[in-house]
């Protein structure tokens, strides 16, 4: 069995990295500075982190430029994978990054708008290159609704669907972040991240809702996951990398220690 990946994720909003409770908190004030992103990319860099995910969570939603420089100075000092999403609506914003030392490029808005972005995205720097990140939100019994813009605007799409339709377009990975536990630390939406997990081929990222070590072993276990990812635990140091993994190799889950 593959081994199963752990990745602390940093939203930035301003070059700094923040977090809030849930989605769209940005504009009301709502998020806490916890830290410089470089800074916190190398601690989890020497902890053990698997890989690592940047968001420009208000790049969408406002139409700012993604982190070049950012990305930049974490590639001269960390050897992890890097992935980086938020603001990027073009084959050139994708080139820009992978170049500044990107290693996958997450799309979410502007795949919606356009998911040929996502096949134009494959072909031209590889299925691996291309990451396809979903805000879901349970709207009914048995139904999870895709969002965009952050979480902000509903867009009628019923989420396995659009999991089913990226992957078939080319994407090489699928980040599943539910917009209901983001932020809670209450765990994840296990249901709907074991009905993607088993409708698609490629590896299933489970985000929003880490709190507890025991809910990274059930989105991955019941879940179906390959990787888990999460910001608060990591960022308020509730728990390192490395915690993380010898609980998840304490339950007979296969990680990558080193």
């Amino acid at each position: 069995m593959l081994a199963k990946r752990v990745i602390p994720c940093l939203d930035v909003h301003d070059g700094k990295v923040t977090r809030g409770v849930q989605f769209g908190r940005a504009e009301a004030g709502e998020l806490r500075n916890v830290g410089d992103p470089v800074d916190l990319a190398v601690r989890y860099n020497e902890q053990g982190a698997d890989e690592m995910v940047f968001f420009d969570i208000t790049a969408s939603a406002h139409g700012r430029g993604t982190m070049v420089d950012v990305i930049e100075r974490v590639a001269e000092r960390c050897f992890m994978p890097l992935t980086v999403g938020g603001g990027i609506r073009t084959l050139n914003d994708m080139g820009v990054m992978l170049k500044a030392g990107a290693d996958k490029i997450s799309i979410n808005s502007s795949a919606l708008a356009d998911p040929s972005l996502i096949t134009a995205g494959a072909e031209k720097f590889g299925s691996q290159c291309i990451v396809v990140s979903i805000d879901a939100k349970q709207v009914a019994t048995g139904r999870w609704e895709v969002f965009s813009q952050g979480g902000r605007k509903a867009t009628g799409i019923e989420a396995l669907d659009w999991a089913r339709k990226a992957v078939n377009l080319g994407a090489g990975e699928i980040v599943l972040n539910s917009i209901d536990a983001d932020g809670t630390k209450k765990g994840f939406d296990l249901e709907i991240t074991r009905r993607v997990s088993q409708a698609v081929h490629v590896p299933v990222v489970a985000s929003g809702g880490a709190g507890k070590l025991e809910h990274m072993a059930e989105v991955l276990r019941e879940g179906k996951a390959d990787a888990v990812l999460a910001a608060s635990i990591f960022h308020f140091g509730e728990f390192t990398v490395g915690q993380v993994k010898e609980f998840l190799a304490s339950r007979d889950i296969p990680v990558r220690i080193v």
